[in-house]
């Protein structure tokens, strides 16, 4: 493994970062209230940032994603860059790359999924018609991000295939939802609306569904990185700044244990991020590894946000403050990845699905079966 950022991908980082540093301030979040900022989408396009994803890789978007949450940016950039452009760029056609990436890629176009936060469990929409060419979706997903602000949607149905849909199909509803962080999110149902299968009409939907949750569970992930970080960087700007008794906060044993465990927290997201990321450009399996960054962004992203606002002691409280957002976006995105139990509970049943399947190979191959097959020895 090599984690070592390519130079185009610290190119696109560095980019990423001035952008977001001068348009994403505290006060220009204040008075987005929920609302995307478009302003800055726009410039983030105009860059060419979502559309240097395909170049860069699932690594470089984490990049990407950890300056947005060091600001908190208000901008659907991992939704659009994991539901739309990954999704079809690695399982689309060739026609329907043609069609929809360019929109994609300047910003005239948003993309979201609507994966449900259970997303081990059972999906909550059907299909019919799934063989001809006008296939009609039916269903309730109660929370997807940036819903309001999405022109296209990227909807699995219960048999885990991926279907595109426009958001101004008839059909489709779309009712804003309040959540923990001041997101566009909003429930959406279909009742009949109109699909398109992503990729070829009739292809397995498995393989394609795995891919697109581990990509969005790693993107997610490495966001709650950057959260963290922007919430770990505050605190000790303001622990070093502060005095008590005479002497700064951060002198204190109390407070450097804590900045100590919520830095190595913050280290631990980072690392299971890179790891999941740098497999999926391998074209490695990455299920496992995406549920492992998930599982430590949704269990040690919610230690560090807290850890954040304690650190500011009564000024954390204060709900205008910066670092107060970071705490909000660290609780939201713990509830959109998953709790830690329930991400356990996948990753358990994922390793132990593996393990038996190799146990099963193991024990055909010294029986003569064929797991080696005849004529082939190993």
């Amino acid at each position: 493994m090599d984690f070592t950022a390519t130079e185009e991908q610290r190119a696109a980082s560095g980019l990423a970062a001035e952008i977001f540093a001068e348009l994403s301030t505290p006060e220009r979040l204040g008075a987005l209230g929920t609302a995307t900022d478009t302003g800055l989408w726009r410039a983030l396009c105009a860059a060419g940032l979502p559309g240097a994803v395909e170049d860069i890789g699932l690594l470089g978007l984490a990049l990407l994603l950890e300056e947005q949450g060091r600001t908190t940016a208000q901008v659907p950039f991992a939704a659009t860059c994991v539901y739309g452009l990954l999704a079809i760029g690695g399982h689309g056609t060739a026609e329907q790359r043609d069609r929809l990436l360019p929109g994609l890629r300047d910003g005239s176009a948003v993309a979201t999924g609507a994966f449900p936060g259970d997303a081990g469990g059972a999906l909550p929409v059907a299909v019919r018609d799934a063989a001809g060419p006008g296939a009609r979706l039916t269903g309730t997903v109660p929370l997807v991000p940036w819903l309001d602000a999405a022109t296209l949607l990227l909807v699995p149905d219960a048999d885990r295939r991926l279907w595109l849909v426009r958001a101004t199909a008839p059909g489709v509803g779309i009712e804003p939802v309040a959540t923990t962080a001041p997101w566009s999110a909003g429930r959406l149902t279909l009742r009949d609306a109109p699909a398109e299968p992503l990729g070829e009409p009739g292809q397995s939907g498995a393989a394609p569904y795995d891919d697109v949750l581990a990509t969005a569970r790693t993107a997610f992930a490495a966001l709650q990185a950057g959260v963290c970080a922007g919430a770990l960087a505050r605190a000790v700007s303001h622990t070093a700044t502060r005095e008590q008794f005479g002497r700064p906060l951060s002198t204190n044993q109390g407070v450097l244990l804590r900045a100590a465990d919520a830095h190595l927290d913050t280290e631990a997201i980072r690392v299971t991020v890179y790891e999941a990321a740098w497999r999926r450009d391998a074209g490695l399996d990455a299920a496992p590894h995406a549920l492992t960054a998930a599982w430590w962004a949704s269990e040690a992203g919610k230690r560090v946000v807290h850890t954040g606002q304690h650190l500011h002691g009564g000024t954390g409280a204060d709900t205008g403050h910066p670092v107060h957002r970071h705490f909000l976006w660290g609780r939201q995105l713990d509830a959109y990845l998953g709790s830690g139990a329930q991400l356990l509970e996948e990753l358990g049943a994922l390793l132990t699905e593996a393990e038996d399947e190799g146990v099963d190979g193991r024990d055909a191959d010294a029986d003569g079966g064929p797991a080696t097959g005849e004529g082939n020895p190993v």
